[in-house]
């Protein structure tokens, strides 16, 4: 999949831009970071969250980390495959790895503070 029409936040999530109802996942290098996943808490269907809130917790052996929500909305799919492979996110981050889908709730008012693909490798390399 490419990655060049997702938008990133500087916590490392990436959001696609597209459609009424966006995909969301960690990016590579965060996964990178982590390590090797071995269990995601997946959110309810329904919940309603604001840009920044925690919306998933996934652990490694290295570490736990939070995944932020990019964007406010609610999340109305999350991806039942990582209950029993959650791996499948260092395989693929952005695609079949992808974490839950937001139906996005003020995106013409939040999408300006994500960052395009240039802007998030710019950030990387500055860190």
């Amino acid at each position: 999949m490419s990655t060049k029409n997702l938008l990133y936040t500087e916590s490392h999530e990436w959001i696609d831009p597209d459609g009424d109802v966006r995909r969301v996942g960690i990016t590579d290098h965060a996964q990178h970071m982590l390590g090797d996943i071995v269990f995601v808490d997946l959110p309810q269907v329904g919940k309603v969250v604001a840009k920044g809130d925690e919306l998933v917790v996934i652990e490694s052996p290295k570490a736990a980390a939070s995944v932020y929500a990019p964007v406010a909305g609610e999340v109305v799919e999350v991806n039942e495959k990582l209950e029993t492979a959650p791996e499948t996110i260092n395989r693929e981050p952005y695609g079949d790895g992808w974490i839950v889908k937001i139906r996005p709730a003020s995106w013409n008012d939040e999408k300006g503070s994500l960052l395009d693909e240039a802007g998030y490798q710019k950030m990387l390399d500055e860190a």
